[in-house]
């Protein structure tokens, strides 16, 4: 049986948020990574047109759209998988929280996580009672751990996991008999060298996993890349026997997706103009912003993708998050995500242009 649930840590901001809205020009909110750029036309017009969805939709997704996430998964990133070792889900936090509990854990097992992480990866471990273990080394990574998590490219920092990276972890999980996940819903933002120009490879990567994808699992979701986070639009791909297992469980538990989004996730799915569009819009808001945070005196730390600035100037992160609010400017605290960034903030590219610019301007004037 678990124990009480923490406070949801971000109601810890609410104080620095009334500091920011009091500033002269308003509140600029880059704490939170929510699109603020419309979602496509023609993924409007596709959920449009499934409106008169009157039949209970199908927890595996239509067939249509589990062809069309694994054509995808060919195309974007370089994995063949069957459309039958696929799974659409309501969203991917969903999943994160849950998927614990989906695969049976409980207490005297283990999650084991990265140590600069998104937090809801220790949220599931807490919902089910089982032990949260932040380690980036896999040799760290204890006997009785059941799942491992891996993030690339990561929230908040934005680093990326090599293929030797991932090969090692694999190989780690496997020993302990552990199911090991990559979360990969900001693979389609690459921002330094070398993923400015080559694909940010996936967990189930050939170059990985071979054809084995025995025990591994990737998940993606719609939010960044397409601007769909008020659809709740995501996916999971990889082992057909758990995508099976997870299914039958989802199935009992009602976790299935509306209809209409499903017919939306396929026009989002082939059509890759807007993605590039978007990924344009962000690559220019961080050409505004970076150089500002740079000549302030913060530091920018991996960020080689992802829609996050991972910034400090060394000293504690309450600090940075009380002086950018006298500024007017919301950032989330390092401490949110785990006990190892206790000096960084993370500040979210998914503002307007004109946010952005403003956020800037600001930080440079220092008022």
């Amino acid at each position: 049986m678990r124990g009480p649930l923490p406070d949801y840590p971000w109601d810890a901001m609410a104080p620095y948020a009334e500091r920011a809205a009091a500033h002269s020009g308003g509140a600029l909110n880059l704490s939170i990574g929510s699109p603020v750029d419309p979602s496509p036309v023609s993924v409007r017009e596709a959920l449009a047109a499934a409106t008169d969805a009157h039949a209970y939709p199908a927890t595996a997704g239509t067939p249509r759209l589990r062809e069309a996430i694994a054509e995808w998964y060919l195309r974007r990133r370089g994995v063949t998988v069957a459309p039958s070792a696929v799974l659409p889900t309501v969203g991917s936090k969903e999943l994160v929280a849950l998927l614990p509990f989906l695969l049976g854990l409980g207490a005297g097992e283990a999650v084991a996580f990265p140590r600069i992480a998104y937090p809801s990866y220790a949220m599931g471990a807490a919902l089910v009672g089982a032990d949260a273990v932040a380690a980036d080394d896999p040799a760290e990574w204890p006997a009785h751990t059941r799942l491992v998590w891996l993030n690339s490219p990561s929230n908040p920092d934005g680093r990326v996991l090599s293929i030797e990276d991932l090969r090692s972890a694999v190989v780690r999980a496997r020993e302990l008999g552990a199911v090991i996940v990559g979360d990969e819903c900001y693979a389609e933002f690459g921002w330094d060298a070398p993923w400015a120009s080559e694909p940010i490879p996936s967990l189930l990567d050939p170059r990985v996993v071979g054809d084995d994808h025995r025990g591994v699992l990737a998940i993606y979701s719609l939010s960044k890349q397409s601007n769909l986070a008020g659809y709740r639009a995501a996916f999971l791909a990889g082992d057909p026997q758990l995508v099976d297992q997870l299914l039958t469980v989802r199935k009992h538990a009602g976790l299935m997706l509306p209809a209409p989004v499903q017919a939306a996730m396929v026009a989002a799915l082939g059509d890759e103009t807007h993605v590039d569009t978007q990924r344009e819009l962000y690559r220019a808001r961080r050409a505004v912003l970076r150089p500002a945070l740079e000549a302030a005196g913060y530091a920018v730390e991996g960020s080689e993708a992802g829609l996050y600035l991972w910034v400090t100037r060394g000293v504690d992160a309450w600090q940075s998050v009380a002086e950018f609010a006298e500024l007017g400017i919301i950032v989330g605290p390092g401490p949110f995500y785990g006990d190892y960034s206790p000096n960084h903030v993370r500040l979210a590219l998914t503002a307007s242009d004109a946010d952005i610019a403003e956020a800037a301007r600001r930080i440079a004037a220092g008022r």
